[in-house]
This record gives structure tokens, sequence and C-alpha cells, in this order.
């Protein structure tokens, strides 16, 4: 095998709209409330293997608008992208799969997003920029608690037998 075939390769395959769905239960009476609405954003990224060396990476967002306690709108976009990704140390795929490509597919769900709420007849929200590299530490924190955790409530549960 020469040298060449041992580079490391990075690639867009492919970016697209997985999924996409706007829910506006209090249409049209919600149109005629004065007072701006409230906005709440929840994110998820996830990243699965399609094949060797080629990964599926996703970003979802949900939206939900609030006037008082009606929801004027709720909007959930999932963006992904197909990566080939191959002779990667291991150490740094789990990163490329949960910062760098969540970077590259985002502003693609922002775009989608704002057009899906203005179509709906709403003001444009534009979703603030997300530092995906804290957001992937803070996961993986969130899952060293619960691994820590995990073993103490077993051994809790040993006991009380």
């Amino acid at each position: 095998m020469s040298d060449e075939n041992l580079q490391p390769v990075f690639q867009i395959q492919r970016v697209y709209l997985k999924d996409m769905s706007l829910e506006q239960p209090n249409s049209p009476s919600i149109f005629l409330e004065q007072e701006a609405p409230s906005i709440e954003v929840a994110l998820d990224v996830g990243a699965e293997p399609l094949a060797d060396g080629v990964f599926e990476s996703t970003v979802t967002i949900t939206v939900t608008a609030k006037v008082k306690d009606k929801v004027a709108f709720l909007v959930e976009g999932k963006q992904a992208g197909i990566f080939e990704a191959r002779n990667i140390p291991a150490e740094q795929l789990d990163p490329l799969l949960g910062i760098g490509c969540p970077n590259i597919v985002y502003p693609y769900l922002r775009a989608n997003i704002a057009d899906v709420i203005t179509r709906a007849g709403f003001p444009p929200v534009h979703l603030a920029e997300i530092n995906f590299e804290v957001f992937y530490q803070q996961r993986m924190q969130a899952i060293a608690d619960a691994a820590a955790a995990a073993p103490a409530a077993t051994d809790g549960a040993a006991t009380t037998h």
C-alpha cells in the first residue's frame, strides 16, 4: 500500500434536509395577538456510520414560539450531511463528527428554518451561531458524569439486597 492511500480524507458527499415540520395550533387567532412571542430553541446533534469511512451527521433544531401561554408555532428541522472520513485517527474522528460536520450542516438548517417560519406568516427567526466545540464538550462531560454516577448507583443497589 502506498503512503498516498493512507492520507487522511475528509469530503462532503451531500448536504440535505432530512426532516422539517411546522405546527401552528392557534392559527389564525394567534396572528391577532399584539405581544411579541417568546422563543425557545432546542438543539441536538448526531452521527452514525453508513459504510466504511462514510458517516451521516445530523443537526436537529426545535423552535417554539409562544404568546402568553399559547403556542404560535413550533418548527422542527433536521439537516444532515453525508461525509467521507477515512484514515483519520480514532481520537480525532469523534470530534470531527461532533464539531466539524455540524459546523458545515448548521448554516443550511438555519436558512431552512428561517424560510419555513417566514412562509408560515411570522416574522423570521434568525438563529444565533452555535459553538459546536463547547456543545460537544458539554455533551462529553454529561456522558462522563452519567458514567461516573452509574457504578455508584449499581453499587448502592447491590448493597441494599
